[in-house]
């Protein structure tokens, strides 16, 4: 009896000692599955080219907006090093305050997008990121019947060609897919924070170029057409 106690407690160890190795076995061989499947994937993917149609509507609708296009690089569907440059104007009048400015300036963004996915190959992207930005810029304002602060009677105003910059921060959250062959389209939602600013010399500006409004809020976003190359 004891014999066989013995024979069947060695039987029912090398049968769990059998399974414990085929399942570390099958793990490895698992891990070396994903590691080789990783390594075939090149290291650039691809280049895509995009413009943004929001900064489009605005200049369609209101007295102020940017025109603004982006050069994406792929790497392994998961790093996406981003370059940002556009162009950003103003040309207002406030009715009630009888005051006007214009300003146009260049501005660029430079940054890194990661594609979050736990599929890094979808069609569906979603991106958490970061930019870098800067603008350099000049601009008009002028007043008509503005109070002398002194003297108290109506005088104009005028300022031209007042040099300013600004540097800020944004933090990127956005999604694209591919709609039919390279092209595809995809939003963004950002989150603007100043670094540096140089207003000039006659108070806070009213439009900077890229940046947006002066005093408005610091949420922003872009809605952009892509061409995957």
């Amino acid at each position: 009896m004891l014999s066989n106690r013995i024979s069947s407690f060695i039987s029912r160890a090398a049968a769990i000692s059998l399974l414990l190795a085929s399942a570390v076995s099958a793990s490895a061989d698992s891990r070396e599955q994903d590691k080789a499947e990783t390594d075939t994937i090149p290291l650039f993917r691809n280049v895509a080219v995009s413009v943004d149609a929001i900064g489009l509507g605005q200049l369609a609708i209101s007295d102020y907006g940017q025109y603004e296009a982006a050069l994406r690089v792929n790497l392994r569907d998961k790093y996406f090093p981003v370059v940002e440059i556009g162009y950003g104007r103003a040309d207002a009048f406030d009715v009630t305050t009888k005051v006007g400015y214009k300003t146009g300036a260049p501005y660029g963004k430079l940054g890194m997008d990661f594609n979050i996915l736990k599929n890094k190959h979808d069609i569906y992207r979603l991106y958490a990121g970061f930019r870098y930005a800067l603008t350099y810029y000049k601009f008009d304002v002028y007043g008509t019947d503005v109070t002398d602060p002194v003297w108290g009677d109506k005088v104009d105003y005028r300022a031209e060609d007042v040099k300013c910059n600004y540097h800020w921060l944004e933090g990127v959250f956005g999604v694209d897919a591919k709609i039919w062959g390279p092209f595809r389209l995809g939003w963004s939602f950002r989150y603007r924070f100043r670094v540096a600013h140089n207003d000039g010399t006659v108070g806070n500006t009213w439009y900077v170029p890229g940046y947006g409004k002066q005093g408005a809020t610091r949420l922003g976003g872009t809605f952009n057409v892509i061409l995957e190359l």
